[in-house]
């Protein structure tokens, strides 16, 4: 088992990448505290993890609110003796979905989407340090996007937030190194679940959104051809992989994942009414990023 005994933090774990993440890492022998701002869908992830007879706590929590980070490490550390891996998965899109015009868009929406994205990210990695530094090793992972990288059209506060992710990924690496603390960071595009795009109180999706609909090699905007889509379960395997021991001498990178050579294009190739298609309001498959 990849991650035997390692005692981990995941945000955002109720749904998406996070829910993904937390029952892949719990399979590989990870101990867990599952962490969401909606204690019904922390409830359900944590159930289903005990169930199958796994290490798993909840902790409801906003990550905007610096006591209940603060207290999710602290519960690691209660339960499992330290905290090896914090996985800072939480994000939201700004509001509106990237369809407001940047001179229409409020202080309090850029406000809202850089407190959950990126003070969310710095408060994580600042009580997971404090943790680490007692053991003399630790793994930091963030959830950025590969809006970070490629214009994402009318997602003004979601890249500027996801940008500000990279750079604090980069910086932490060189300023964490010297406690044995790796920070890295995954930019997906493709692979990742509707629930981003929907209300909170929706049913969860326990697939990717190229996942639920027909897909078509053909017509999706990825240079890559495959005969099957991208999933969550190819975004859960590169953080896998950049929390486990084999990743030990990488750290600072922001990583494309099942971005099926986006990376490689001019742009993102996103396309008028990317957002419905997402959240599954059509069958339509191309220009379907995240």
């Amino acid at each position: 088992m990849r991650l035997l005994g390692k005692s981990i933090v995941i945000t955002g774990a109720g749904s998406g990448l996070g829910r993904a993440c937390a029952l892949r890492f719990a399979a590989e022998g990870a101990r867990l505290v599952c962490v969401d701002v909606s204690a019904e869908r922390v409830g359900a992830v944590v159930a289903e993890l005990t169930e199958a007879g796994h290490a798993a706590i909840g902790v409801t929590a906003d990550v905007r609110d610096e006591s209940r980070v603060a207290g999710a490490v602290e519960a690691a550390v209660d339960a499992y003796g330290r905290l090896d891996v914090m996985y800072a998965n939480a994000g939201i899109m700004v509001p509106g979905l990237g369809r407001v015009p940047l001179e229409d868009l409020t202080v309090e929406a850029w406000d809202t989407t850089l407190g959950v994205n990126l003070t969310g990210v710095f408060l994580c990695a600042k009580h997971a340090t404090r943790a680490m530094k007692q053991t003399g090793r630790g793994a930091i992972l963030v959830t950025s996007s590969m809006a970070a990288l490629r214009a994402y059209p009318g997602s003004h506060a979601y890249a500027a937030s996801k940008g500000g992710v990279n750079s604090l990924v980069m910086n932490l690496s060189v300023e964490l190194g010297k406690y044995g603390i790796r920070v890295n960071a995954l930019c997906p595009s493709g692979g990742m679940s509707p629930n981003f795009l929907k209300p909170g109180d929706a049913p969860v999706d326990g697939k990717a959104y190229d996942e639920l609909r027909t897909w078509d090699a053909d017509r999706a905007p990825y240079p890559l051809k495959l005969a099957t889509p991208p999933a969550l379960a190819d975004n859960a395997a590169a953080a896998l992989f950049l929390v486990s021991d084999e990743a030990q001498w990488i750290t600072g990178i922001c990583l494309p994942t099942s971005d099926g050579g986006l990376m490689h294009t001019v742009s993102s190739q996103l396309k008028s009414g990317w957002q419905d298609k997402m959240a599954g309001k059509s069958p339509a498959v191309d220009g379907a990023t995240v």
